[in-house]
């Protein structure tokens, strides 16, 4: 008995892609009892029930029915293919809601700018995980201090920081960014350590510039609450936020900063936080932006999506 169930389920397995067409065929015949009335009911010729049932005969090697010119009877081996396909309709629809699953996968580029320090710090440490959530979408990471209009770079997603111009742009904010003042420790053995704002009026800053932000005026609230502005003397004007801090790190001068970019050097001393008592107030929004809902792909607003989740524990 077992020999005999191995001696069908073995072409079964070998040439199961080969069989599927005509296994519907095949259990029509066996629920209905005849070919006649599974042809009527497929309404094809009966011949051409016929032909498909011989032809898995012969695929599967075993005779599945017994004809009479009376009547026909299902073998066993017709028998045991008939349990062995039970489940089979289900399968095939399990198997089409898959394939239909992959094909509606996001995929597709998507582009993304940001600036040099948001990309290192934040945004690549996530890129592993998006790549796995979503392998059919290439990334394209744009990692810039200038400004860049998305419309025409052809940019997806941008993330911002700052207050934004009125436009037709999609905007999400996902946090604030704060900022410290700091200095390399040899550069404050040189030149001393300011006290109030107001000192560094006599020190060496170094200014980070772009189209959509200008830091010469750095401003402060006091321990009374009082709002300070400062024009500091502009010593070094850069574009690049990562090479400002190179140039900080180097003892050139007084910068301001993310303290969560710098955690590091605040940490080893190569970096000292100065001015404490009077706290940075040019906190800024950091958004996510897009040129608007009716120009986004599918694999954009799913990335959009994933940033929007990812990013905000980075920047509270």
């Amino acid at each position: 008995m077992i020999q005999h169930f191995v001696s069908i389920i073995a072409p079964i397995l070998m040439n199961t892609h080969k069989l599927l067409p005509y296994i519907p065929v095949f259990r029509l015949v066996a629920s209905q009892g005849s070919f006649q009335a599974a042809a009527n009911a497929l309404n094809i010729p009966r011949s051409s029930v016929s032909k498909k049932i011989s032809q898995l005969e012969s695929l599967v090697g075993q005779r599945l029915f017994q004809r009479t010119t009376r009547k026909l009877v299902i073998t066993e081996s017709g028998q045991q293919l008939l349990c062995i396909s039970e489940g089979l309709p289900t399968l095939l629809d399990g198997i089409e809601t898959f394939v239909s699953a992959q094909q509606s996968e996001p995929s597709g580029k998507v582009k993304i700018s940001c600036s040099t320090l948001i990309g290192h710090q934040y945004l690549l440490p996530h890129v592993q995980e998006l790549k796995t959530r979503y392998p059919k979408i290439v990334l394209e990471l744009s990692f810039t201090d200038s400004y860049v209009d998305l419309m025409e770079e052809l940019v997806d997603i941008a993330i911002r920081v700052g207050n934004l111009p009125d436009s037709p742009m999609l905007a999400r904010k996902i946090g604030d960014k704060s900022l410290v003042c700091v200095a390399n420790p040899d550069y404050l053995r040189a030149h001393g350590t300011p006290l109030t704002p107001e000192d560094l009026e006599a020190h060496q800053c170094l200014v980070f510039k772009s189209k959509s932000s200008n830091h010469s005026y750095w401003h402060f609230q006091n321990p009374e609450g009082n709002t300070l502005a400062v024009q500091v003397r502009e010593t070094l004007i850069c574009d690049d936020a990562r090479a400002l801090m190179e140039m900080v790190k180097s003892g050139l001068g007084i910068t301001m900063v993310d303290p969560q970019l710098i955690r590091k050097e605040l940490e080893t001393g190569e970096l000292i936080q100065i001015l404490e008592p009077f706290s940075v107030t040019c906190t800024q929004p950091v958004q996510l932006v897009c040129l608007g809902r009716a120009t986004r792909s599918k694999a954009a607003k799913v990335i959009w999506e994933e940033l929007a989740n990812l990013l905000p524990p980075h920047f509270r």
